[in-house]
C-alpha cells in the first residue's frame, strides 16, 4: 500500500544536546546513536530520500557515513534549545521543493532518541496513515497501571486522600486488570501528508490524527545521562 505514494524520512539531529553533550555522535552499543535510525530507515525499503536534518558537520558525516543524505545545514536559527519541530522539518520539505523540485507525497520524522525502532515500526505506521486516510499518525504507547489517570491521588490539607478528581478511595479502581487503558506519546515514528507541513503555522498535526500502539519494550527515549544507561541494558535484551 504504502509504495503507491512518496514517503521521505527525516532525521533531525542537532549538535547542541545540554543534558548529554554531543549524544548523537556518542557511541550507542557500539555506533553512534544517530546511525541506529539510519541503518533502520533504510532497512525499512519505505522511503524514497532518507534525510538527516542537523547544523552540525560531524553529524552530517555520520549521517552520511551510515546511508543517509545531508543535502544541506541546518540554520542555526533552527537548531536551539527551543526549537520545536515542525519548523525544522517544514525547513527540509521547502528546501528540497525549492533546489531540487520534489515535494514526497508523506513525511515520516524519526528521532534518534528512540534507537530500539524497528523497520515493521516504521512500515505499519506509514500503512496505518495511508490506510486509515487520516492527515497524521504518531507512535504511542500504553501507560503503567500505576500510573494510570484513575489512580492518582490528591492529598488534602488534613491529609486524608482521594482520587484526583474528588472520588473517595473506596469507589476507586484497583485491581490492574479492571483499568482502563490509556496511552502516552512515544518517540518511534511521527508521519505526515506533506500538505499538513506546507500550511501555517507549522505544524505535524493534521485535522485527524491516527495513534499506533507501540509495545512497551521498545519504547526508549533518551534525554539524561541515566535514560542512557537504562537504554543501553534493555536494548541487549531486545537484541537477545
Amino acid at each position: 500500500m504504502q509504495k503507491r505514494h512518496s514517503f521521505l524520512a527525516v532525521i533531525p539531529a542537532r549538535g547542541g544536546s545540554k543534558s548529554i553533550p554531543r549524544k548523537n555522535t556518542k557511541e550507542f552499543l557500539g555506533k553512534p546513536l544517530l546511525a541506529w535510525t539510519v541503518v533502520v530507515a533504510r532497512e525499512s525499503g519505505l522511503f524514497d530520500r532518507v534525510i538527516v536534518s542537523t547544523e552540525d558537520k560531524k553529524i552530517a558525516g555520520i549521517g552520511r557515513a551510515y546511508g543517509a543524505e545531508v543535502p544541506f545545514l541546518r540554520p542555526m536559527e533552527l537548531a536551539e534549545d527551543t526549537t520545536l519541530t515542525g519548523p525544522v522539518i517544514q525547513h527540509a520539505i521547502e528546501w528540497l521543493k525549492r533546489h531540487e523540485a520534489w515535494v514526497p507525497d508523506y513525511v515520516m520524522v524519526l528521532e534518534p532518541t528512540s534507537p530500539a525502532r524497528k523497520a515493521f515500526h516504521i512500515l505499519e505506521s506509514a500503512d496505518l496513515l495511508v490506510e486509515s486516510g487520516a492527515e497524521s499518525v504518531a507512535s504511542i504507547s500504553e501507560i503503567p497501571h500505576h500510573y494510570n489517570p484513575t489512580k492518582i491521588l490528591t492529598l488534602r490539607n488534613d491529609r486524608t486522600i482521594c482520587g484526583f478528581d474528588g472520588t473517595h478511595i473506596k469507589d476507586m479502581v484497583h485491581r490492574r486488570q479492571d483499568l482502563p487503558l490509556y496511552y502516552a506519546f512515544c518517540g518511534i515514528v511521527f508521519g505526515c501528508k506533506t500538505s499538513v507541513l506546507l500550511q501555517e503555522p507549522v505544524t505535524l498535526w493534521g485535522k485527524r490524527v491516527v495513534g499506533y500502539v507501540v509495545d512497551k519494550r521498545y519504547d526508549l527515549d533518551i534525554d539524561t545521562p541515566e535514560d542512557w544507561v537504562i537504554a543501553e541494558a534493555r536494548m541487549r535484551e531486545i537484541q537477545e
